[in-house]
Parts: structure tokens; C-alpha cells; sequence
């Protein structure tokens, strides 16, 4: 069974940091693994993807701000979040799939809320 676990969402004042780690079991050398968020009333967002290569593309909004990683040994993806605004605040997804999504997969999902 694949699953993917998220963690380290919470509370931030605007200007903080904080880091997302997404871990994968049952399933390896996922092809594109990614971090969606989806605000209250909005539509889910990719904002950031890497492939197994280390190839990566982010959203505007977040460019310069986030920094995605995996470490591929532990079929891990991070997200590096620093300069946080209130807009960042939302549920954030975890994803992973292959180059034509012949499989999707997505963890449960985990609260960022920046507020001072």
C-alpha cells in the first residue's frame, strides 16, 4: 500500500519559516514528487514539483520565498518555506506520480497558518 505521510505544518508569524517533509513508503523511484495547497473557497494549486532528475518548477507567488528538495535514499520531499505571508495559509498537499500519471498519489494533507 503506498502512502504518503506529511509533517511539519503549524502556526507562523508573517516573515517566518517553516519546513514540509513528506515521506513515501510502498512505492520508489517516484517520478515527480510535488506540494499543492488549496485555500478556503479556492481550487487546489501545484505551487512546487521536483522530478527524480532534481529538476524543479514553483508557482510564481512562491518563487525565491520556497525551496523544494527530495533525498531520493529516503523516498522523501521537502519544502523549504521562508518569508511566509498571511496569503500562504492553507492546506498543503503532498504528491506524487509518474511522467504520465499512470500513478497519483497524495498524502492527507497538512495546515500552514501564518498569522500574527
Amino acid at each position: 500500500q503506498v502512502q504518503l505521510v506529511e509533517s511539519g505544518g503549524g502556526l507562523v508569524q508573517p516573515g517566518g519559516s517553516l519546513r514540509l517533509s513528506c515521506a513515501a513508503s510502498g512505492i520508489f523511484n517516484i517520478y515527480a514528487m510535488g506540494w499543492y495547497r488549496q485555500a478556503p473557497g479556492t481550487q487546489r494549486e501545484l505551487i512546487a514539483f521536483i522530478t527524480s532528475g532534481g529538476s524543479t518548477n514553483y508557482v510564481d507567488s512562491v518563487k525565491g520565498r520556497f525551496t523544494i528538495s527530495r533525498d531520493n535514499a529516503k523516498n522523501t520531499v521537502y519544502l523549504q518555506m521562508n518569508s511566509l505571508k498571511p496569503e500562504d495559509t492553507a492546506v498543503y498537499y503532498c504528491n506524487g506520480r509518474g511522467i504520465i500519471y499512470e500513478y497519483n498519489y497524495w498524502g492527507q494533507g497538512t495546515q500552514v497558518t501564518v498569522s500574527s
